[in-house]
């Protein structure tokens, strides 16, 4: 970048991107929003897999469940999730993440704690139904917010540590459970009712100190300075041009979005993989019981293959960021789960079965970081950006209403039928992320040689690039967003 143009467009000193300033001031904005926002996470997916251990630790059993009303409660838990995640995604800019983040942590905080009450199918139905409304914006939310915060380039890492906590919360909730199952008779109450009260206590506890804690902008934000903040500001005007105050909400913009190919593409992704993960999520504890652990084994067996997923999540996410490719890895981590699915298919022995979990975990989880990112790095501005993270939870998600059918307790310890559809699903994922980069190459190249047409309609001057941005461009940033010549796909 030449200081010409920086000079043109302010005299202020940070405006030429200092890479020092720049580099501790990123460096503290990690550690200001990233901690919070993984234990966000991470108490998220405890408290909507715990089911899973709380399963193992006599829920089942004890509320009288057969197997369909079990996969019934899982399952209630995804409707008004998805249904909340596009509304949430389009609000949190105007209500701000300060406020509906921690309301919404410390809400269903209180719900999983009244989960630990219930004594009826029916009272389980409602509860988990009300859990999935308030725990839905979540994810999506984290992932927009994120992008507000940091370049497009810096993306898959940061959303790689933060689900990471997919793979801890399974690790975490796996030890958790088999210590507090321990309390069964404990005031009258069985262990499984315990596991939703303490972990929903805890949640509220972190809700309430998020009030405090969570910035809704840079501005807010209490532990950077106001040159820190500046340069923060600068360098993602300078990534997305489209960042103005002039971009409002527009229902067209999530049509366009909708119809967008690299969405659709990217959208059928993230079911298969939710269906993978939401699977495995919820029903581990019970795949390995039925390998022929007894129920504490299980508990901690569960633990293992969540580690490699956590080691495999940041690593992956650290090449994508770095290598500026999302379907490179994308693939190669489906690739690795599918040649788990094939070991767990054909063996035989019940521990060669679970160490096919450590194969399968890891490619699992650590593919959904990278998906989530190509969704997010390629919508824009604002609201269609906004729009396409939500899609792509919704499908995930879609993805988890199927996955809880898919483990019935009569088809294990195999569960062939569900291990062939997996890998078929990891198959397809491979096909088409590699068929989504071509096609997105093959409208960069296309955008390069319409560059002068696609602009003309909003000024007349050539050669612009993006770091010479200025308010006769907005119009056309905006208006075009992801379409804009000078906007790059990532592959």
């Amino acid at each position: 970048m030449s200081e010409k143009k920086e000079s043109s467009r302010t005299s202020s000193p940070v405006r030429e991107l200092d890479p020092v300033l720049l580099k501790r001031a990123v460096r503290k904005l990690d550690y200001s929003i990233l901690p919070i926002m993984t234990l966000n996470y991470l108490l998220s997916f405890i408290d909507r897999a715990n089911i899973g251990n709380a399963r193992v630790a006599g829920l089942q059993k004890g509320l009288h469940l057969t197997d369909h009303q079990y996969q019934v409660c899982v399952t209630v838990l995804f409707a008004p999730y998805i249904l909340a995640e596009l509304p949430s995604n389009l609000l949190l800019k105007k209500i701000g993440a300060r406020t509906l983040m921690p309301t919404l942590l410390t809400v269903w905080g209180a719900i999983v704690t009244l989960q630990g009450l219930v004594t009826s199918y029916g009272g389980l139905v409602a509860v988990r139904c009300i859990l999935g409304a308030v725990e839905g914006p979540m994810f999506p939310g984290i992932t927009l917010y994120l992008s507000e915060f940091y370049t497009r380039k810096e993306l898959a890492l940061r959303i790689g540590i933060f689900f990471s906590a997919a793979s801890l919360s399974g690790a975490f909730s796996g030890l958790l459970a088999a210590a507090i199952s321990k309390m069964d008779g404990v005031g009258g109450k069985p262990g499984w009712s315990w596991i939703f009260i303490l972990e929903g206590l805890f949640t509220v506890l972190i809700g309430i100190l998020g009030f405090f804690i969570i910035p809704s902008t840079l501005e807010e934000s209490k532990f950077l300075t106001a040159e820190e903040k500046e340069i923060l500001t600068r360098r993602l005007e300078l990534d997305r041009p489209s960042t103005h105050p002039a971009v409002h909400f527009n229902v067209r913009d999530v049509i366009r979005t909708a119809m967008s190919p690299h969405v659709l593409f990217v959208f059928a992704i993230l079911f298969m993989m939710g269906a993978n993960l939401y699977g495995l999520g919820n029903f581990s504890p019970s795949i390995i019981n039925q390998l022929g652990f007894t129920a504490i084994q299980s508990q901690l067996l569960s633990v293992g293959p969540y580690v490699g997923g956590f080691i495999f999540t940041i690593g992956s996410a650290y090449f994508s960021d770095k290598y500026q490719i999302r379907s490179v890895p994308t693939a190669l981590l489906s690739i690795l789960s599918m040649i788990g699915y094939i070991v767990f298919l054909t063996a035989e022995a019940k521990y060669t079965r679970y160490g096919a979990l450590y194969i399968i975990m890891p490619g699992v989880y650590a593919a959904v970081p990278t998906a989530s990112a190509w969704m997010a790095n390629n919508s824009d501005p604002h609201y269609r950006r906004a729009s396409a993270i939500a899609f792509g939870f919704i499908a995930t998600n879609s993805g988890g209403i199927l996955s809880s059918w898919m483990y019935p307790t009569k088809e294990g310890p195999k569960f062939r039928k569900t291990t062939i559809m997996n890998l078929v699903f990891t198959i397809a994922i491979v096909v088409i992320s590699t068929l989504n980069a071509w096609i997105l190459h093959g409208k960069n190249k296309k955008k390069e040689s319409e560059r002068e047409e696609l602009l003309k309609p909003f000024r007349d001057q050539k050669n612009h690039d993006v770091e010479s941005v200025d308010s006769r461009d907005i119009d056309a940033w905006i208006e075009l967003g992801d379409k804009h010549p000078d906007f790059r796909y990532s592959l």
